[in-house]
């Protein structure tokens, strides 16, 4: 076996580094390019579903006023207020349940 030359060992080190940057690269950047994309739609997701469920339980609010005479005006007219505030404790209440952190450890 003849020594290797200052050539080899600078080419042999040159490769080894190239090789630690990609492999850093590929195990890094990859991963949180993914987790970024992850929670961008996730964040977006929430918050249009969030829009939207104030339009429809504002959308509950108007229908019970208006539907129901009693509750719209005089002593019961805090009641329409409390049956959205219930729908919308159940709706949490649900969605919470919901979240599953099994899910969220996936690999």
């Amino acid at each position: 076996m003849a020594g290797r030359g200052p050539r080899d060992q600078q080419a042999s080190i040159a490769d080894a580094v190239d090789l630690v940057k990609t492999y850093a690269t590929q195990e890094t950047l990859g991963p949180l390019k993914g987790a970024g994309r992850w929670l961008g739609l996730g964040a977006a997701g929430a918050v249009l579903l969030g829009l939207g469920l104030v339009i429809v339980l504002l959308g509950v609010l108007r229908l019970i006023q208006t539907e129901w005479d009693r509750a719209a005006t005089g002593a019961l007219s805090w009641l329409s207020y409390l049956i959205v505030l219930i729908i919308t404790v159940v709706l949490l209440l649900v969605v919470l349940r919901r979240i599953n952190r099994d899910s969220l450890n996936k690999e």
